[in-house]
């Protein structure tokens, strides 16, 4: 009897888990599947692939600046991985490693900045950018979001981990900081860089509401804006065009996702027991 139940048990949890795997999957297979097809085929329902992919890459090439809106995107989001991780985990470093009590409190203030929504910000960060000479331009979408607080406080939860006595050990060899945290502390921690990157690049690459208002020339817009303008634009939106922008859109991250997956569930481990 005690068998059975167990049996019936792991059988319930598989269920369960085969069902959110499906219903989690299915999105990405719909639109995988749908930029093979038509706008006539995806309206009637069909969820196999068809054979239109040639001829739907064809006309979204032709009517849309798509490989503009890739090598911008691809711009933007590897300057905000480089200069966020850089920036960021210097932060991080600071606040937890030379810790005082004012340092504490500034740390706090920033934390709080997480819970003011980015709409608040949208006004004011305009306004300075273009007092900056820098609205319609990549630098206006690269800037703010380098300082990234959920960063800041990743890797100083990470930097929690890395036990005080190496690092003097170091200082007392004579080594100074900035080779201490480029020697010790930075391939120590790879596969929390890792994590990092991998959020980093999302956030960048999936950016929609700032770019849509700060950048207004067509040679500027990422791709994300791109596929926005195919979703609305025409009274008869061609579907099978759609999917495909958006299967190129997705094609980057998930490539980055499956090549990194491993260190970024590694590295968000490593984040939460320190």
């Amino acid at each position: 009897m005690g068998k059975t139940k167990k049996r019936l048990s792991r059988a319930l949890i598989y269920f369960v888990l085969i069902l959110a795997s499906f219903v989690s999957i299915f999105p990405c297979y719909w639109m995988f599947a749908s930029a093979f097809n038509s706008t006539e085929e995806i309206v009637g329902g069909r969820i196999l692939p068809s054979t239109h992919l040639i001829e739907n890459f064809k006309n979204l090439f032709e009517t849309y600046p798509i490989a503009q809106g890739l090598l911008n995107s691809l711009k933007i989001a590897l300057i905000v991985v480089a200069a966020s991780l850089l920036v960021t985990s210097l932060a991080a470093y600071g606040f937890e490693k030379f810790s005082t009590r004012a340092s504490e409190k500034a740390y706090t203030i920033i934390l709080l900045g997480m819970m003011v929504p980015f709409t608040a910000l949208v006004v004011p960060l305009y306004r300075t950018m273009a007092n900056l000479g820098l609205a319609n331009s990549h630098w206006a979408v690269i800037l703010p979001a380098v300082g990234s607080i959920f960063l800041l406080f990743f890797f100083r939860q990470s930097f929690k981990s890395i036990p005080n006595e190496i690092l003097e050990s170091a200082r007392i060899d004579g080594a100074g900081e900035l080779r201490i945290f480029f020697q010790i502390v930075f391939p120590s921690m790879r596969a929390t860089y890792a994590a990092a990157a991998i959020y980093a690049f999302m956030t960048a690459w999936n950016n929609y509401m700032w770019p849509m208002v700060v950048l207004s020339a067509p040679s500027k817009k990422t791709i994300i804006l791109l596929v926005s303008k195919i979703i609305t634009s025409g009274y008869y939106p061609d579907y099978g065009v759609q999917m495909a922008g958006l299967l190129i859109a997705t094609i980057p991250i998930a490539v980055i996702f499956l090549v990194l997956q491993r260190s970024f569930v590694d590295g968000i481990t490593g984040s939460v027991k320190g």
